[in-house]
């Protein structure tokens, strides 16, 4: 009853919903003509998914079972029980063990002897001192010279040095003994009893000491001085002072600074020059030098730049004479690729000082009757490139052109069979020291290979073109020289090394004295050196931390070729010994 009273007021709401809305839309709607071009033709991709689940009722399906998963814990008896973890310790390398000493001797043939002994103790944690000793001798033997050809060379040293936090200090003191014969006489010039009349031998004796004092950070930089008395067994004397100074001037990002020093040398001869027919007078010399170098430091980025110029006031205290010189004092260096390339050059100058002592270093066989002047160093311009190509492989390449006046060539004295002097030095077997103005032009190249810490390769060569102001050759200077240097560490126990070097041709001037007749006018020959090769090498093992034994040999090729005119030097030389480490 209910269902049907609900049921028509329902159809009478409706209804009047629709009266209502026909009244609202009174207005006609007109007409519109639709024309079709193409009869519907419905096509798969026109469907779409009803995205709804049907309900399965089928009776056929089957409900999926509820699994209950559990575990069927059973106890097990153990008797493990693990250990406390230990952190892994790394193995370090033990420290070389380092003495403070070490002596090395030595012998071999002909009649070879070395010593060397060096110690170093820390007198406290701020100073210390160092004492060295060394000694080569050889008995000669050379096949073919007819005068003794013995020679020996010692020398001792000590040095003592103070550190502090700002300043360090020290001193040093040194003397050398030298024996050298004049044993290079010409060829089938002299007889036997003349050869048997012959004092060949030469002995020179040196004492030197010097100071010195470095200072971090501070205006005074450094300061130096030098005392150094050489002389000989035929009466020549010599003194060398030189005394050093430096300070600096931090600029913002430019160094100021300026170098002073005083160098003095003098001394005399006994004996009268060759070229004189008698030994009538010695030879008396005096050079004083007082010089300053002013600089200007300039570091940028991969450029740096010295602009300087040296100042030199020379004296000849003997004739009284004086000059004043400038010369420039500028290098530079600019990265081009790092450390590949680094392009570099300068122009530099100097008074080079010269002195009795400095040429026996260079020619152990030049009389003691030497004119001393020192040399004009007008300037040495050069420019290079070097850098690392790998990084174990460097290179360095420089040409150059100098240009110096009163340069020091050694040449043959004159034969003067009319001298009678102490010592047995003018018969054409000793060389005397001949200036003239040369200008060269220099290309050097070396190259560098470090393959590991153990074995290292270096190689070099030089190749020089002199012009002479006399139109005279450079006596004794070689065009072309070279060499070869090589270490290889074997293992722990084992070490060797090796070195060549090559040089080339010279010339120099044989004269005989004739009594009555200017030097200019003496007979002469011109000598020509060939060129020679040497190769020299050492081999050694360790037989402990200690002590170690050695073997080297010298001129492997056995020539006895002539570093100076008419003195061959010795052939094959083997030499044996060993070296202990120790505290002493």
């Amino acid at each position: 009853m209910y269902k049907k009273i609900a049921t028509l007021i329902i159809i009478i709401i409706i209804g009047n919903q629709v009266s209502i809305a026909q009244d609202n839309d009174t207005d006609d709607l007109g007409t519109e003509t639709v024309t079709v071009t193409k009869a519907y033709t419905p096509t798969v991709s026109d469907a779409f998914k009803i995205k709804s689940v049907p309900n399965l009722n089928d009776s056929i399906v089957l409900q999926k079972k509820k699994i209950n998963y559990s575990i069927f814990s059973v106890p097990v008896a153990s008797t493990f029980t693990p250990s406390k973890g230990t952190a892994s310790r790394v193995e370090k390398t033990p420290p070389p063990v380092l003495f403070n000493s070490y002596a090395s001797a030595g012998g071999g043939n002909p009649a070879n002897i070395m010593a060397q002994f060096y110690t170093s103790h820390e007198i406290d944690r701020e100073s210390s001192y160092t004492i060295g000793l060394d000694h080569n001798s050889s008995r000669g033997d050379i096949a073919g010279v007819q005068l003794d050809n013995i020679f020996s060379n010692s020398s001792l040293d000590a040095s003592y040095i103070k550190r502090d936090r700002d300043l360090d200090w020290g001193a040093d003191i040194g003397v050398q003994h030298q024996l050298y014969n004049w044993y290079g006489l010409p060829d089938s010039v002299y007889d036997e009893t003349t050869v048997n009349g012959i004092d060949e031998r030469q002995n020179y004796f040196m004492g030197e000491a010097s100071m010195h004092v470095d200072v971090e950070e501070s205006v005074f930089e450094h300061a130096d001085v030098k005392y150094r008395r050489f002389w000989d067994a035929v009466k020549s004397g010599e003194n060398r002072a030189i005394f050093n100074v430096g300070l600096q001037f931090p600029l913002n990002e430019e160094v100021f600074g300026i170098k002073a020093k005083v160098d003095y040398v003098g001394g005399s001869f006994e004996n009268a020059s060759i070229n004189n027919s008698t030994n009538d007078a010695g030879i008396n010399y005096g050079n004083l030098q007082v010089g300053i170098n002013p600089r200007l430091v300039m570091l940028r980025d991969n450029l740096s730049l010295n602009l300087g110029v040296n100042l030199v006031y020379g004296k000849d205290l003997e004739n009284s004479e004086s000059n004043f010189y400038i010369y420039p004092a500028v290098t530079a260096s600019y990265r081009l690729l790092d450390e590949t390339v680094i392009a570099y050059g300068g122009v530099e100058g100097e008074l080079r000082q010269n002195s009795y002592y400095d040429f026996v270093e260079e020619n152990s066989f030049v009389s003691p009757t030497l004119s001393i002047a020192p040399t004009d160093s007008q300037y040495n311009a050069y420019v290079g490139l070097k850098g690392q190509l790998l990084p174990n492989l460097s290179y360095n390449i420089k040409g150059s052109y100098t240009a110096e006046n009163n340069t020091p060539l050694f040449k043959l004295n004159a034969q003067n069979n009319f001298r009678d002097d102490e010592k047995g030095y003018y018969y054409g077997n000793s060389f005397e020291v001949f200036y003239d103005d040369i200008k060269t032009i220099g290309i050097f190249g070396e190259l560098n290979v470090d393959v590991n810490r153990n074995f290292t390769l270096g190689l070099n060569a030089e190749v020089y073109d002199y012009n002479t102001e006399t139109d005279n050759p450079a006596w004794n200077l070689p065009n072309l020289t070279g060499s070869l240097f090589m270490d290889y560490q074997i293992g722990e126990k084992w070490f060797m090394g090796a070195n060549l070097f090559y040089v080339g041709e010279r010339e120099d001037f044989s004269t005989i004295a004739v009594q009555n007749v200017a030097p200019t006018e003496f007979p002469a020959t011109i000598i020509k050196l060939d060129s020679f090769f040497d190769a020299n090498a050492h081999v050694g093992h360790r037989l402990n931390n200690q002590l170690s034994v050695f073997v080297k040999a010298a001129n492997i090729a056995n020539t006895n070729y002539q570093r100076w005119a008419n003195y061959p030097v010795q052939g094959l030389q083997v030499l044996g010994g060993a070296t202990y480490k120790f505290d002493f």
